[in-house]
């Protein structure tokens, strides 16, 4: 009679372990189809709406138009200082920086710093036009920079500046910024 109770315990094992063998292994395949399905598809983030579109980014690249807002909200930020904020302004822009081009853009902004700090010299930038090329993750930025000393405008100049940035995972980041010749005659100081 043991023998029996026995056997149909072992027996009752056997299925339940068959079952939790077959359940596994049920879940492991979903786990790996998942996983794949994962890695292999674009990611994309809802962005909020800030103008005139709702803005979405995803790992297959930055769009137009939210390139063209990364680079107007850079341009406004880099190319308007006061002494004032030259310390958040440089976190600010550093914020926005790609890692590999860090150490390049802040020896940059620090001489910026040093040489602004403590002067009365204030920079105002009015954008005039932008273009952006989403593939080659470059824009440039043409408008009016004006320099004031004090509430005196000392200097009011056409300038075009040219943003490269880096794309990773879903992060937009500034890898670089030049000022470019304009084909413009500077205004006159006024």
């Amino acid at each position: 009679m043991l023998a029996q109770f026995s056997h149909e315990r072992s027996q009752a094992l056997l299925r339940q372990r068959n079952m939790f063998a077959l359940t596994s292994a049920g879940l492991t395949l979903a786990l790996v189809i998942t996983g794949g399905l994962a890695a292999t598809r674009d990611r994309e983030v809802v962005l909020l709406p800030t103008l005139r579109a709702p803005l979405t980014i995803s790992s297959a690249g930055a769009s137009a138009d939210y390139l063209e807002f990364v680079t107007r909200d850079a341009a406004l930020m880099l190319l308007n200082r006061s002494p004032e904020g030259l310390d958040y302004w440089m976190a600010a822009i550093l914020d926005l920086a790609d890692p590999a081009s860090h150490g390049r853009l802040k020896a940059d902004l620090v001489r910026i710093v040093e040489e602004q700090r403590g002067s009365d010299v204030t920079q105002a930038f009015v954008i005039k036009s932008m273009t952006v090329d989403p593939k080659g993750l470059t824009s440039e930025v043409k408008g009016t920079l004006k320099t004031f000393v004090g509430a005196q405008v000392i200097a009011s100049d056409d300038r075009r500046f040219r943003f490269t940035w880096t794309y990773r995972g879903l992060r937009l980041a500034l890898a670089g910024f030049a000022q470019l010749p304009t084909d413009d005659k500077p205004k006159e100081s006024q």
